[in-house]
């Protein structure tokens, strides 16, 4: 005979919680977004990198969100400090990135005028959403359960 309530709770235990659906999606998009900047100028800490030097940035970002998202489909409990770690370095390169590149230097990399308000704006509304997303991670910390240090 089969105990029904012990079938039931294993499928609640094993569930993801939709947040957890939802941050995971959102960082493997964030995975492809980045893969999908392979081969252009990449901003970093107040410089313009490129060639060989971004490419080699874009893939180590790459990395870090593939690692991102792979912690959060297993609830890794390391993965919740590494979110708000990255998250944090985000905000600080986002911030450096806005003081640091002037629109003129912008617009010598990528040949076409740029709007510096717009520019700014957009900065602004990235780090919104960055410290918005790191409230909702850290609002969420239960949901890191797996203590196992390594992905597989």
């Amino acid at each position: 005979m089969i105990d029904r309530d012990h079938d039931d709770n294993e499928l609640d235990q094993e569930r993801r919680p939709l947040g957890m659906v939802l941050l995971g999606g959102l960082y493997l998009f964030f995975f492809m977004l980045t893969m999908s900047t392979f081969g252009h100028p990449f901003p970093f800490l107040g410089a313009i990198y490129q060639g060989r030097p971004a490419e080699i940035m874009v893939f180590i970002d790459s990395l870090i969100c593939l690692y991102l998202f792979l912690g959060l489909m297993k609830r890794q409990q390391l993965t919740f400090y590494l979110l708000l770690g990255y998250n944090a370095f985000e905000l600080v390169n986002t911030l450096v990135n806005m003081l640091g590149i002037s629109a003129a230097e912008l617009e010598n990399v990528v040949g076409s005028p740029i709007d510096s308000r717009g520019m700014q704006i957009n900065n602004l509304t990235v780090m919104a959403a960055i410290i918005l997303l790191s409230v909702f991670i850290y609002r969420h910390r239960q949901y890191f359960t797996n203590r196992s240090p390594y992905l597989f």
